[in-house]
C-alpha cells in the first residue's frame, strides 16, 4: 500500500476540471442579457483603481495563482466583485490569472461550494500551479455584511454599497485576502524547493 504525499489535494481534480470549462473575464459576459452586462460594466467603472502602496503588495511573489471565480452573471454580488478580483489580477501579472465559471456549470462544484447549506455565489477559489487549493472566500465582504446587518437588523451603521468609500473598503478587503494567498504560496515548502527560493 502506497503512502499518500506530503503534499496533495482531494478535490485537485475537480479544480482542474473547473478551471478548464471556465472562462476569461470577458467570454463569461458573451450572450448575456444586455441587461445583466449593463449592471457588470457599470460595476467595473465605479470599481476604484489601486493605489501605488496597494500594487506594490502585489508584486515581486514569483508565484502562479489561479483564481476560479464561480458565479452566475445574474448575481448582483458577483457583479460587484468580479471588477475587483480582475483589477488585483491585472495588476499582479503574466503569473495570475482569473477564470469564471457558472455556478451551475458543474454540479460537484456547486455542490463544493455552499455556505449555510446554500449554493452561493460569488465563491472565489485561489489554486496554485499544482491545483491545489490556497484558499477560498465565499459570498460577501465583511463590509457589505455590516451594512447589509445595519439595514435588516438595525445593528451597526449602514455604510452603503455603491458609495466610493464602501468601493474603496471593499477593494482593501479583498487586496488583505490576495496578499494573504501570495504569501502562502511564496512561503509554501513544496514551492520553495521546486523553485530554489
Amino acid at each position: 500500500m502506497s503512502e499518500k504525499p506530503t503534499y496533495y489535494d482531494i478535490r485537485s481534480e475537480l479544480w482542474e476540471k473547473s478551471w478548464f470549462s471556465a472562462k476569461s473575464y470577458n467570454e463569461f459576459l458573451t450572450g448575456a442579457s444586455v441587461n445583466h452586462v449593463t449592471r457588470w460594466n457599470e460595476s467595473f467603472e465605479r470599481t476604484p483603481d489601486l493605489k501605488q502602496d496597494q500594487v506594490e503588495k502585489l508584486v515581486g511573489y514569483n508565484r502562479t495563482l489561479k483564481v476560479l471565480m464561480v458565479a452566475g452573471v445574474w448575481c448582483m454580488d458577483c457583479s460587484r466583485t468580479a471588477p475587483y478580483l480582475h483589477k488585483i489580477i491585472n495588476i499582479i501579472g503574466k503569473k495570475a490569472e482569473l477564470r469564471i465559471i457558472d455556478r451551475d456549470a458543474i454540479q460537484a462544484l456547486k455542490d463544493e461550494i455552499h455556505v449555510m447549506g446554500a449554493a452561493r455565489v460569488p465563491c472565489v477559489i485561489f489554486l496554485s500551479e499544482d491545483w491545489f487549493e490556497v484558499g477560498r472566500f465565499s459570498d460577501r465582504s465583511l463590509s457589505i455584511y455590516r451594512s447589509k446587518m445595519a439595514r435588516e437588523v438595525g445593528l451597526g451603521i449602514d455604510q452603503g454599497i455603491l458609495s466610493p468609500q464602501s468601493r474603496e473598503k471593499e477593494l482593501s478587503e479583498w487586496m488583505e485576502i490576495f496578499e494573504r494567498i501570495l504569501i502562502i504560496l511564496r512561503l509554501a515548502p513544496a514551492l520553495r524547493k521546486k523553485y530554489g527560493d
